[in-house]
């Protein structure tokens, strides 16, 4: 009812325009009656009055669609670390990650790894001839579910891990295997084992069982909230992981991929949202969630307009000028409840709830305007990591999360290809493409964080299409001159499982970005695009703050699923908890 009252306020303020063609001075008085016979009295300021009018398209923007997300309850399963016998497990599915060398089997067909020897032996020989019946090898990517009695479980599930297996990536990938068979079966107890753990230390048997759980929690969940029809609930209740240890170290591990695996699927709601919701005041909105649902440790500071303009980040207001959206420049501020700060770092993500192109507008095959809503990637991973760390609390550390949110549209007010913007540090940019804009919007944040007394300081972008060139679609373009924050980052995202790729910063390519009558182009030539964008990032850095640029434009989107993937926030979360030790 309250979306049919705005929607009908916003048409009556919109058709008044038109029938007030005088100045006013005072106010008029508009009467609605809403669908269900209620009427409702306004005082509006009159519509030739800028306010009025922003005010107006404001109202319209809110309701474009009528669309909202429905509120669905995010997925709720009970993780517990045994150890205890696979023949006394009881439940729906007993999943067995298994490699190629455990499928090995003596000359009499028996199976020579001790755990599918013994369950072989329980099912009286069934599940070696079932596994060569339905030819499954033990290949990555290769499961098989089969319906056996014999057990205390009512299906047994073989998911093949490849040759051999040691990452995070992989048990992730075990995780997913293990949701997709429980579907399959519509089963609500699962219990988890690998046929080998044997050569797992003690901190890598912790880092399987937290991947394995984020997996399992990443693989049930589906994104159905602007569906109209619901699907069937999830039926996973409990999950089981055997032979990995217990005890609290293990279950601290499962609560951190509890908290992680939530706010990836938070990461990927964002970016899932289309623009006509998720504007940028709807994304300050979630990061001041955010703060107050961690307001013991988290402070939200959402900047103004006209606080961006006394802070004179003329880049990042050149590219929202053209929107009806006003831009919310937003900043959130981790502090540990207690104990003293070793580090203060900051995270700086980019925005754009949608990139039209602006005045070069995207046209033409590949350029991907139907999806530029996942231009704010970078502040999804942000504002994901802000989210998880917010539960998890970290010591030591103070962290900045730092995302100048706009739309990037066209209109008479908007940002032309030949003019000149000055950002908060006094560098003058002539803009000769309008649709090089994150990379202005970055310009401001980059300064904003390096002003709050940071040592390091990291932002992420879906900035160019040259990033994925090179690297393809799973793979993020990491720039930095600084060896030693590389080092921090890459072995970060070996727990994090998620993949990066270290890309050079040649500077002589910034002869391709000088102006002359500015400071700098935003764009150089087609060659080197990524390159020459970390360049530009690299202006206005301070020099004493360890920096890093992360392209995200490829692994942010998953093509074939059409849908978001999470990318980056598992990997900040872990870099944070390695500056907070």
């Amino acid at each position: 009812m309250v979306a049919s009252i705005v929607a009908s306020l916003a048409t009556s303020l919109l058709a008044s325009s038109v029938s007030h063609s005088r100045p006013y001075s005072s106010l008029f008085f508009t009467k609605l009656r809403s669908p269900s016979g209620l009427r409702f009295s306004f005082a509006v300021a009159p519509l030739c009055s800028r306010r009025a009018r922003f005010m107006a398209h404001t109202i319209a923007r809110a309701t474009l669609g009528l669309t909202q997300p429905a509120n669905l309850e995010h997925p709720k399963i009970s993780f517990a670390a045994k150890e205890i016998d696979v023949a006394e497990w009881k439940g729906d599915i007993l999943t067995v990650g298994v490699t190629e060398k455990d499928m090995t089997k003596d000359e009499n067909s028996k199976f020579q790894n001790s755990i599918l020897k013994k369950i072989d032996g329980l099912l009286g020989g069934l599940l070696a001839e079932a596994s060569s019946e339905e030819d499954f090898a033990g290949k990555a990517g290769q499961s098989t579910v089969l319906r056996l009695p014999g057990l205390g479980t009512k299906r047994v599930g073989l998911i093949g891990l490849g040759q051999s297996v040691s990452s995070p990536a992989a048990f992730r990938s075990l995780g997913e295997a293990v949701a997709a068979a429980a579907k399959t079966a519509q089963a609500s107890s699962v219990a988890v084992v690998l046929a080998s753990s044997e050569s797992l230390s003690n901190d890598s048997k912790l880092n399987t069982a937290s991947a394995i759980a984020s997996g399992t929690v990443l693989g049930i969940y589906e994104d159905n909230r602007y569906k109209s029809e619901s699907k069937k609930p999830q039926l996973i209740k409990s999950v089981d992981i055997l032979g990995l240890g217990t005890g609290p170290e293990l279950e601290k591990k499962l609560k951190y991929a509890e908290d992680v695996s939530s706010a990836i699927i938070f990461g990927r709601e964002l970016v899932n949202s289309p623009a006509n919701v998720l504007t940028p005041a709807a994304l300050a909105a979630e990061a001041s969630k955010i703060a107050s649902s961690c307001s013991d440790v988290i402070t939200a500071n959402i900047l103004t307009e006209e606080q961006c303009k006394e802070l004179k980040m003329g880049s990042y207001l050149g590219v929202a000028a053209a929107s009806a959206n006003p831009p919310h420049f937003i900043h959130l501020c981790y502090k540990p409840p207690s104990g003293p700060i070793k580090a203060k770092l900051a995270l700086v993500g980019k925005g754009l709830t949608f990139d039209s192109g602006g005045y070069n507008i995207k046209t033409g095959p590949g350029c991907s305007i139907e999806i530029m809503k996942t231009d704010m990637g970078g502040s999804a991973a942000v504002l994901g990591a802000a989210k998880a760390l917010g539960q998890i609390k970290p010591p030591g550390v103070e962290v900045h999360f730092i995302v100048a949110s706009c739309e990037n549209m066209i209109s008479g007010t908007g940002m032309r290809p030949g003019d000149i913007i000055t950002a908060a540090n006094g560098k003058t940019i002539e803009v000769n493409n309008t649709d090089a804009e994150g990379r202005l919007t970055l310009a401001d944040a980059l300064i904003y964080a390096c002003n709050q007394g940071v040592d390091k300081v990291i932002d992420l972008a879906t900035l160019t299409g040259a990033c994925i060139v090179a690297l393809g679609p799973s793979i993020a373009g990491v720039f930095t001159p600084s060896d030693d924050l590389a080092k921090e980052v890459f072995q970060a995202s070996e727990t994090s499982g998620e993949k990066f790729w270290r890309m050079p910063l040649e500077e002589s390519y910034w002869e391709s970005m000088k102006s002359g009558v500015a400071d700098m182009v935003n764009t150089g030539g087609r060659q080197g695009g990524a390159i020459t964008a970390a360049l530009f990032l690299k202006q206005f850095v301070d020099e004493k703050v360890q920096w890093m640029h992360i392209d995200l434009a490829g692994p942010v989107w998953n093509d074939k699923k059409r849908v978001a993937t999470g990318f980056g926030i598992s990997t900040l979360v872990e870099w944070v908890l390695k500056n907070s030790s």
